[in-house]
């Protein structure tokens, strides 16, 4: 794959437990849409305020943002200084950003669910719209995402879903059901691999059971971890990084995978990806202001930069997962085969993974007993 490499999310069985953990210090202790928190009170900030005088942290994935970003938001906007912190998975960031005291982060980067926790403990500055005039650019459906309708406390920078993705010359049928994956007919068998990320290796199973992926039932989440303890003698193995390759090579014929990261691009044209017929998830990655920062008029003015066209067309381009961004996607050039074409009302068909607080702890273990098993 030719994109640059990183992980966004959690790679390994043995970092597993850090997922719930770090969530259950936000504190985010409900499934309920995070539209129903009280929201944390607004400072007044200054439209015309010398952004020369302040400087923005971010933190962020590794390949994330171009890394000509903080040089370009001086130029441009004349901020006084502007720094990239790395984090390797939304727990690292979590860590960072719950920590007490200051955390000296002003923007960070982190999917939905953890935007909805931060949120929920008041540690968000609330979005200024007037103050992010390139909210504008978004699609009508990205500013009614279920975890912040009306992006009270986010702005969505990443989107997409996750599905099947298969060589079409190696299977003999083609998949249409997480049932495909679960239950591999002999053809496949040990030539398929799964996701290990805990939320995520649950979702197969959770779908093909006709199960909300936000549940926190034990009954069916016994019944999930059921399906795939039979599932695991017939993998080629759990792979979150390196999937698109070995379906490249041949060694595996299907993966449960994250579009993106699916290479429909591939010269020879024969890889592909379903969204199973039982449906799938929609995840979203934000960008969030802290409460904290004390650099909040030029955090803004960040975000709205990296709004414009010129400069969040970037992210599709470059690492292939879509914007939420109508004026940026109107700028790539969707390549033969790319799974950037999908719209905006495919993957709001998809269901949003929203924080499940101490619940979490429910997904650590069954991602446990299942790759333990």
């Amino acid at each position: 794959m030719s994109r640059t490499r990183f992980t966004r999310r959690l790679p390994a069985a043995a970092a597993a437990a850090g997922l719930a953990l770090a969530v259950a210090a936000c504190g985010g202790g409900s499934s309920s849409s995070s539209s129903e928190a009280a929201p944390a009170a607004a400072e007044q900030l200054k439209p015309n305020a010398d952004l020369s005088q302040q400087s923005v942290q971010i933190t962020v994935w590794d390949g994330y943002t171009p890394k000509e970003l903080p040089q370009k938001a001086m130029d441009q906007l004349k901020i006084k200084n502007v720094q990239i912190q790395l984090h390797e998975t939304n727990e690292v960031a979590m860590t960072k950003l719950t920590a007490p005291g200051d955390s000296g982060i002003d923007v960070a980067f982190v999917s939905g669910q953890y935007a909805q926790a931060l949120n929920e403990q008041g540690l968000l500055e609330p979005i200024h719209h007037e103050l992010i005039p390139n909210l504008a650019n978004l699609y009508p459906e990205a500013t009614q995402l279920s975890y912040d309708k009306g992006n009270k406390y986010s702005v969505p920078y990443t989107w997409g879903t996750t599905g099947i993705c298969y060589r079409s010359d190696l299977v003999k049928a083609e998949p249409k059901s997480w049932n495909d994956l679960l239950k591999p007919p002999a053809w496949a068998d040990k030539k398929v691999t799964m996701l290990a990320t805990e939320r995520w290796l649950a979702l197969p199973a959770l779908k093909s059971l006709g199960y909300s992926i936000n549940t926190d039932k034990d009954e069916e989440l016994e019944k999930a971890k059921e399906l795939l303890v039979a599932q695991k003698p017939h993998l080629l193995r759990y792979d979150d990084t390196t999937f698109g390759d070995r379906l490249v090579s041949g060694e595996a014929i299907m993966a449960e995978a994250w579009d993106g990261w699916c290479p429909t691009t591939d010269p020879k044209g024969n890889i592909k990806f379903a969204v199973p017929k039982e449906g799938s998830d929609l995840w979203v990655d934000t960008m969030v202001i802290m409460k904290s920062s004390k650099n909040k008029e030029a955090a803004h003015a960040l975000v709205n930069y990296i709004l414009s066209p010129e400069i969040h067309s970037w992210a599709a381009e470059n690492i292939n997962y879509k914007v939420p961004n109508k004026a940026a996607m109107e700028k790539v050039k969707v390549a033969k085969g790319s799974l950037l074409g999908i719209t905006p009302a495919e993957l709001l068909a998809g269901e949003a993974a929203i924080d499940l607080g101490q619940a979490s702890t429910k997904y650590t273990r069954l991602q446990q007993d299942v790759t333990a098993s």
